[in-house]
């Protein structure tokens, strides 16, 4: 179940649209016996127990992905996410933007890292969820190096999403298995006497998983689902680090001199670790209390104001407690679950229902 939320001005609408969306799945679910766990991954149940949706597109994937990555099955079958989305105004803020969003991604991740119970025990993550997605297919996903050079643009993003193999194509409702073809070779000889078409390529787009995606918006990707709190949170830190320039600049300097294998580096380590990781030699925890300070600045010369507070940097209260426990939600989860709750299922349940 997905909520895509609508394009709104403020956190303030962002928050209140997220929490009116709550409120009907809880009144549909509760009367049912059902519960949503504010988590990044089914914490109870192995891949292979878990019902499938009945859709042409995921059995597709669900025989093609397997083959680029051990874990592409416990990614669609196991795993939640909360993402935002951002506008950009040319080119130029484009890669100013998804640039700085990429290389701040692992910290992020940390902050949010929330995945650490795993059929029924504990795993040796914070964030089960960013190690799947490490092993899900390194044709489409990752941290985009070439994002990182200086002549880096439209067209670069483009060269990359060309050599990406298509997952499927779309021909009267039916969907097609496209065999591993790359878009390019699919432009170049067709498929199955198929010509592609711009809706070919618009679907492609939507088939690639980077931790930043470029759609007509940018799409930051890189977190566990959450508590309710800390998803309000999510898009006010973006909005602080890269809707004000001085806050964007602050936030690419902590990054910009970490090579690529750092930046895979770190992003792993924060898997394993959360927030005790480290990025290029440094703590995670130092850099993401940098992070929020920076992007708090951003929001208060921002200044979208709601009916009780003069801008948005309430939003990232609870970001500040996450940084003062010195734990991400997962780090928690886990340092309770093996101690007062005794590995109790039902403590587990009630602590992490929405």
């Amino acid at each position: 179940l997905e909520l895509s939320g609508a394009p709104l001005r403020t956190i303030h609408e962002t928050c209140d649209e997220f929490h009116s969306h709550l409120d009907l799945v809880r009144r549909v679910s509760g009367p049912r016996g059902v519960i949503w766990l504010s988590l990044g991954i089914n914490p109870l149940h192995e891949v292979e127990t878990i019902p499938r949706m009945p859709k042409a597109r995921y059995r597709i994937m669900r025989e093609y992905l397997p083959t680029r990555g051990e874990l592409a099955l416990h990614m669609m079958h196991l795993t939640a996410t909360v993402q935002a989305n951002f506008d950009f105004a040319s080119e130029e803020d484009m890669v100013r933007k998804l640039r700085t969003a990429l290389g701040i991604s692992p910290i992020i991740s940390a902050l949010f890292a929330n995945s650490s119970i795993v059929g029924g025990k504990a795993s040796a993550f914070a964030s089960r969820r960013v190690e799947i997605w490490h092993h899900t297919d390194p044709d489409r996903c990752g941290l985009l190096p070439f994002a990182f050079e200086a002549d880096f643009g439209y067209e670069g993003y483009v060269e990359w999403a060309l050599d990406v193999p298509l997952s499927f194509i779309v021909r009267d409702g039916a969907y097609l298995a496209a065999g591993g073809t790359t878009f390019r070779e699919f432009m170049a000889r067709g498929i199955e006497g198929h010509r592609p078409t711009l809706s070919d390529w618009n679907v492609h787009l939507t088939t690639l998983f980077p931790e930043v995606r470029l759609k007509r918006v940018l799409e930051v990707r890189g977190t566990d689902a959450v508590p309710s709190p800390l998803i309000c949170a999510l898009p006010a830190l973006w909005k602080g680090l890269l809707y004000d320039a001085e806050a964007r600049e602050s936030a690419w300097a902590l990054v910009a001199e970490h090579g690529f294998e750092e930046r895979a580096a770190g992003l792993a380590d924060v898997a394993r670790r959360g927030l005790a990781g480290e990025m290029a030699g440094r703590p995670v925890r130092e850099l993401a209390e940098e992070i929020v300070a920076i992007s708090s600045q951003g929001l208060r010369r921002i200044g979208h104001a709601g009916q009780r507070d003069a801008d948005e940097r309430s939003f990232l209260d609870p970001l500040r407690l996450q940084l003062e426990s010195g734990r991400s939600p997962g780090e928690e989860i886990l340092f309770r679950w093996e101690g007062d709750w005794a590995r109790s299922v039902s403590r587990l349940i009630e602590y992490a229902r929405y």
